[in-house]
């Protein structure tokens, strides 16, 4: 597996800076437009139910579901960065993810903050 297959985030051209922090260094809040969201449910398939079983019975990184949950974040955070565009915004101040079971089909991962415009301080 690849960087890219187990790590996620938004990318250096991307059009909202997103991070987990209150505030922004070097930065101020002009405008708090709201919380925004990006949510999405992901069933798990057979092949992968039936290795990670055999997986949990002899130990080790269960990598076919770590790949699925990647991409499921990284789903939920381009939903996440689309809404808050759309928004007006160009940041999303304090995000996080909440991952949950949804109705033992599958797992539903929302990633959720506060969409903000934001501005250089005045130097």
């Amino acid at each position: 597996m690849g960087i890219d297959d187990y790590g996620g985030g938004t990318g250096a051209q991307s059009p909202v800076l997103v991070v987990t922090t209150n505030d922004v260094p070097g930065y101020h809040v002009q405008k708090v437009i709201g919380e925004v969201f990006g949510l999405t449910v992901r069933s798990r398939h057979l092949g992968s139910q039936i290795g990670a079983g055999l997986k949990s019975m002899i130990g080790g990184e269960l990598k076919g579901l770590t790949k699925t949950l990647v991409q499921t974040r990284n789903q939920a955070m381009d939903r996440l960065i689309e809404q808050a565009q759309a928004r007006g915004a160009n940041a999303v101040l304090m995000m996080r993810f909440d991952v949950t079971d949804a109705a033992d089909v599958g797992t539903e991962v929302c990633a959720y903050g506060t969409a903000v415009v934001i501005a250089p301080q005045p130097q």
